[in-house]
């Protein structure tokens, strides 16, 4: 082990010893960020696992005023040598990941992020954990977060969860768990994906208003869901035409413009599971991140609602709800104090996780008075304003108050092309006439 790697462990242990024995503002900080994190978890893992994983992280991310505990550690330490200090702030770069193993070094791996696809020389900074990281094998999987060291490699920064070498099926499982899960790490080591992301989020609602000519509309299930399958049509038609390809040639003609054969123009279309219009993306932007927007369609219980409205937002995304006519109507009422529905729908609004910051403030915007009276009643607060309160209930209720990736977002083609191959593998493994098959949907669970 080279003597970088040596000073490594040892500085790590210094900076999670000074967070973990800090007092004041660093403490409370700290208590604050488990506890939060421990709260909106699924609790699939260790209690001590998830722990020592969130002190991992609070140490870059955590924030005490407009400091890092990791500024804060190198402030109380001023006597380090350049480089050491150097070292350390080279740990501003560590992040969360689910790794594959692609090789096994001497002392260590190389390992690829799922996520984002890069690849990274990994290697344990103490000989106890070199050692059990040995019967590691091709094709691993790994949970963990990992830290740069020098230009060369980088370091395991915390716990790691070895999750064996998953089958298709279960890596999708496992990748959805993670985007559930870690939401502010996807694809944290690459900026541009995510700013593609966000950007399609933008791109999809401005299309979504264009189609429809609004930002929310109200249909019959079964209609909704056919409305938006000719939405999603017209929007591959349109990014196919600004990439120009026409999609109206068939895979031979597209084929032959692309120097590629009708053999393999196949063969990619059965290993992606996608149709011509899909292949065709294959052959956007070479050598830039390619992405695919998911196919959106409504659940079942959705489509048979007799009533499901959508609204979409640039940040936000799209928001699917089968009562939010009734909450309306509540607030437009001069009886809503009456309606037996009324609390159920306002419990029900602040208790699902799924009805966000926007929605609230939509509503806010609409029916400032009136909700403010419903919230006064339902919650028993008669003292609740709703332009000075209504966050800190939100917050109140574990209602992030800034958005996350939208699952209308688009993903990586190697992650979409996984999702549809393991959904492939289940439909094959169902028997016969038994169970239905479901569709598609990109980077989801």
């Amino acid at each position: 082990m080279d003597a970088i790697l040596e000073r490594s462990r040892v500085l790590k242990q210094e900076l999670i010893e000074f967070v973990i024995e800090a007092e004041g503002e660093l403490a409370v900080a700290l208590e604050a960020y488990v506890a939060a994190g421990l709260g909106s978890s699924k609790q699939r893992y260790d209690a001590t696992y998830q722990r020592n994983l969130l002190i991992d992280s609070f140490v870059t991310e955590g924030k005490v005023g407009d400091k890092t505990p990791l500024d804060l550690f190198l402030e109380s330490q001023p006597e380090l040598p350049q480089s050491e200090s150097d070292l350390v702030s080279r740990w501003r770069g560590s992040f969360m990941g689910l790794f594959a193993v692609k090789q096994i070094l001497p002392d260590g791996f190389e390992l690829r992020n799922w996520l984002s696809a890069k690849d990274y020389t990994v290697k344990p900074n103490d000989p106890i954990t070199l050692e059990e990281m040995a019967r590691f094998k091709m094709g691993e999987i790994l949970l963990t977060r990992i830290a740069p060291v020098t230009d060369s490699y980088w370091m395991f920064s915390g716990p790691c969860i070895p999750m064996g070498s998953l089958g298709k099926p279960k890596l999708a499982v496992a990748i959805g768990n993670f985007k559930e899960d870690h939401k502010k790490s996807l694809y944290s080591d690459s900026p541009d994906l995510l700013e593609e992301a966000w950007k399609s989020v933008e791109r999809y609602h401005q299309e979504f208003v264009e189609f429809f000519g609004s930002d929310e509309i109200t249909l019959p299930g079964y209609q909704l869901n056919k409305k938006i399958g000719e939405f999603q049509e017209k929007m591959t038609k349109r990014s196919l035409a600004a990439a120009g390809i026409d999609d109206s040639k068939s895979l031979v003609e597209l084929g032959e413009e692309a120097g590629v054969t009708e053999e393999e123009m196949k063969a990619a279309a059965a290993e992606a599971g996608a149709d011509s219009k899909t292949i065709s993306q294959l052959f956007e932007g070479k050598g830039k991140a390619k992405m695919v927007t998911p196919k959106i369609e409504l659940p079942e219980n959705l489509k048979k609602a007799e009533q499901v409205t959508v609204l979409t937002n640039p940040r936000w995304g799209q928001i699917l709800l089968a009562n939010y006519c009734k909450f309306t109507a509540i607030l437009e009422s001069d009886n809503w104090l009456f309606n037996e529905d009324t609390e159920k729908l306002v419990r029900k609004y602040l208790e699902d996780p799924t009805i966000n910051f926007f929605i609230w403030h939509r509503l806010a915007q609409q029916y400032p008075q009136q909700l403010e009276k419903v919230l006064q009643t339902v919650l028993e607060r008669q003292e609740f304003k709703l332009e000075s309160d209504l966050d800190n209930l939100l917050q109140e209720y574990k209602k992030p108050l800034e958005p996350e990736l939208p699952e209308i977002a688009s993903v990586p083609l190697h992650l979409h092309n996984l999702f549809q191959e393991a959904l492939g593998e289940v439909s094959k493994s169902k028997p016969k006439n038994k169970g239905k098959k479901k569709d598609g949907k990109g980077f989801q669970k």
